[in-house]
């Protein structure tokens, strides 16, 4: 289903897009077809492309045009920065989730310890390093196991 035009936002119709950048028509619509524009439409059906488009637009002229990538590999990188912007959000929550917990101290978590399913206690929160010699002695003691 096209998406429709929000009042306020800038936008720009075919003719004025392909003016810009210097691409025919057909090629917009064609990379509408593929699926790597959405440009919003009017009530006329009239193709209206935001801000948002046009700087996709730029990332997939410079994929075809200066990198010389086909559209097949257009629409992989594409996915691609979606999804690692979609895992970016996904690790900042979770360390805005980890501060939160942290800031609320140790002593919560001696109460939460004492009622998790599987009983801990603080000790066995203990940081484990290993440094070179540790993994030195670890490797002569499995050497001379054998």
């Amino acid at each position: 289903m096209a998406k429709r035009a929000e009042r306020g936002k800038a936008y720009y119709m075919i003719s004025a897009v392909s003016q810009k950048y210097d691409i025919h028509p057909q090629t917009l619509r064609l990379y509408e077809r593929e699926g790597l524009l959405k440009p919003s439409r009017t009530e006329g059906n009239t193709r209206l492309y935001s801000e948002e488009d046009l700087e996709r637009l730029e990332t997939i002229l410079a994929l075809t045009r200066d990198l010389g990538v086909n559209l097949a590999g257009v629409e992989i990188i594409l996915n691609m920065r979606r999804k690692i912007e979609e895992m970016q959000h996904e690790v900042n929550e979770f360390m805005d989730y980890v501060k939160r917990e942290l800031a609320r101290g140790i002593g919560d978590w001696e109460q939460r310890l004492s009622t998790a399913l599987v009983k801990s206690s603080p000790t066995d929160l203990v940081r484990h390093t290993t440094d070179t010699s540790d993994a030195e002695s670890s490797k002569s003691r499995i050497k001379s196991q054998k």
